[in-house]
């Protein structure tokens, strides 16, 4: 018997769906902004998240050391450092390397380059590149080298300069612009979706109003509420449906035509491969969104209808 009570249910809310064409086709359109809305705040984020990926990669503190520490002094400092829960990655610079790093850097400068050969001796240090985890997290891997005392053999400090200090007024900037991001980008999102949600909600309303009388006579001829609401719903959930597919397919030729202008503009993001790579994740979000704002939407709305 419930089986039969919901096979009834699920007919007659497809007869609605496709029975009220203008309203179906209405509704399925304001869907479709909802979770167009949606699938763009979904490429916002994942735009923000790759450009602030790319400003975090080029932030890093470089120690230079002096030129007699040894290659085994830096190496077990550079040990100390990886092991530090804030640090990600840290390089080693020989001062060998350094010094055709430099010439390759000035190669169009021949007085430079003189004044090197003149000098005779390689004046350059060896250097460690680190990188943190979070870019708040740098101050204190600098306060662990300013700290710690890292001596050579002869008592003398081995590190020459630590650039933190004269990086720090950017540092603190990009923390600052990546927690504001995280922040603005929550409310936005929280924003854009509430007020599509609401007019969904009103627009499907709309297609419930239609059937006001129809579903008066129901309730005259003792129908329960689950059974009057219940095709409302299926409606819901199929212009939610509708709505997804549209929206999924409306993604691939924008995300293909932006693609290489994202990646120009955004450095390293490409819109079409962000989408095809990740479209399941997308896939998944886009149709769960449709069916469960569609089916809520029409619950809410069938509601004054029955009282």
């Amino acid at each position: 018997m419930l089986l039969v009570h919901i096979k009834r249910i699920i007919r007659s809310g497809f007869f609605n769906f496709f029975r009220n064409g203008f309203v179906s086709f209405s509704s399925v359109l304001v869907m479709l902004v909802t979770l167009f809305v949606i699938g763009s705040v979904i490429f916002s984020s994942a735009v923000l998240n790759s450009t602030l990926e790319t400003l975090k990669d080029k932030v890093d503190i470089r120690v230079t050391f002096v030129t007699t520490a040894s290659e085994q002094e830096i190496l077990n400092l550079k040990d100390k450092l990886e092991a530090l829960p804030e640090v990600e990655t840290v390089s080693y610079t020989s001062r060998e390397e350094a010094l055709v790093i430099f010439k390759e850097r000035h190669g169009d400068d021949q007085l430079i380059l003189q004044a090197l050969e003149e000098l005779g001796d390689n004046p350059l240090g060896s250097s460690l590149n680190i990188k943190a985890k979070e870019p708040s997290q740098y101050e204190s891997v600098a306060n662990f080298l300013q700290n710690e005392e890292f001596l050579s053999g002869g008592g003398v400090s081995i590190i020459d300069k630590i650039n933190f200090f004269q990086n720090k007024t950017a540092i603190d900037k990009l923390s600052n612009i990546i927690d504001s991001s995280e922040k603005l980008g929550f409310i936005i999102t929280i924003v854009l979706v509430i007020m599509s949600i609401l007019i969904t909600f009103n627009t499907i309303r709309l297609a419930i109003y239609i059937s006001r009388d129809e579903i008066s006579v129901m309730k005259l001829v003792g129908a329960d509420s689950s059974y009057i609401r219940g095709p409302f719903v299926v409606s819901g959930i199929l212009y939610g449906l509708f709505a997804a597919i549209l929206t999924l397919l409306l993604f691939l030729p924008m995300t293909l035509w932006l693609g290489d202008m994202a990646k120009r503009f955004f450095v390293s993001f490409n819109a079409f491969d962000y989408y095809m790579s990740n479209f399941l994740e997308i896939f998944a979000i886009i149709i769960v969104s449709g069916v469960v704002i569609g089916a809520i939407s029409s619950y809410l709305a069938s509601r004054r209808y029955l009282k």
